[in-house]
């Protein structure tokens, strides 16, 4: 199962598929696998929370 993170409201949430809209804020949303897939940050069951913040300053939120 992978980890989504939403481009509206940031909400994390695990799916195998991103869905049409996103479940915290209702929106339909652009959606950022943030999967961790290398044993650095624990393999694929993580999050990678650099990804994470990668988004979140793409998205210019802090």
């Amino acid at each position: 199962m992978n980890h989504w993170m939403c481009s509206n409201c940031d909400y994390i949430f695990k799916s195998e598929a991103p869905p049409e809209k996103c479940p915290e804020c209702k929106e339909t949303c652009t959606f950022s696998d943030v999967t961790c897939y290398v044993p650095e940050c624990g393999g694929p069951d993580n999050l990678d929370a650099r990804l994470v913040a990668e988004r979140m300053r793409e998205s210019g939120k802090k």
